[in-house]
């Protein structure tokens, strides 16, 4: 397989894990609204429970492939880590904001609703702002710390943490740029008003660099492979001597 198609399939990967996680995020969204009847408590534990499974699905289906990142944060940070490399992070992205916008389309079209509308769902002050950066923060370090000592957990530990900060954020942690963008184009659960959606993405890239420094030195050891989330990593002379 020559590095145009793997590539390629790499950014197929991204698309359609995207596309799915939207799918589910904001499916379930709607789902758990209309049978909560006015109980937005019970709205959002469906929410989060339909989410944290599906992560871990899509990571385990999709991470042989690209990573399974799904997210423009975590591209980043792995390839400033050497995880992928830089050529390949444009064709990342791009997958991820298509995948996210047709994972809301198709979320809609399931449920009746509009196939765009924007969120009047206001998520605005330094409460929620700062939340997105503990989200981002502590996502990436469960990523990195996880794909470190033990890769293959790696989707389970991402998948419970999701569960776990959309309850203990005051944002719900969106924690994922490419996220927000689609979530301000469904005026629906799950949805956040467009004007509050840069707060938020400054909020995340900050949050996934201050974690990517921190672990860099706190856990620096990479093992050969971490194939759940983080590509594939070579492991150098000196990284190999500290995880020895």
């Amino acid at each position: 397989m020559n590095e145009n198609v793997s590539l390629t399939r790499k950014v197929v990967a991204e698309a359609l894990g995207t596309a799915l996680l939207l799918a589910t995020v904001v499916g379930s969204g709607i789902m758990g609204e209309r049978l909560a009847n006015g109980n937005v408590a019970l709205a959002l534990l469906a929410n989060t429970l339909a989410t944290g499974a599906g992560l871990v699905a899509f990571i385990l289906t999709f991470g042989p492939v690209s990573g399974a990142h799904f997210n423009p944060a975590v591209t980043l940070m792995d390839a400033w880590q050497g995880g992928i490399p830089w050529r390949e992070a444009p064709g990342y992205l791009a997958a991820q904001v298509f995948g996210a916008t047709f994972g809301v389309a198709a979320a809609h079209l399931m449920f009746g609703e509009p196939l765009f509308s924007f969120s009047v769902h206001t998520r605005s002050g330094s409460a929620q702002i700062f939340s997105e950066f503990v989200a981002t923060f502590g996502l990436l370090s469960v990523i990195w710390s996880v794909a470190r000592r033990r890769a293959a957990l790696v989707p389970f530990a991402v998948g419970a943490y999701i569960t776990a900060a959309y309850w203990f954020t005051a944002s719900t942690s969106f924690a994922n740029p490419a996220v927000t963008l689609a979530r301000s184009l469904t005026n629906t659960f799950s949805g956040i008003r467009p004007a509050d959606a840069p707060g938020f993405i400054i909020a995340q890239f900050l949050g996934a660099v201050a974690a990517t420094a921190l672990f860099r030195w706190l856990v620096p050891a990479l093992p050969l492979t971490a194939p759940a989330l983080v590509t594939p990593h070579e492991t150098s002379r000196e990284q190999k001597e500290i995880y020895q």
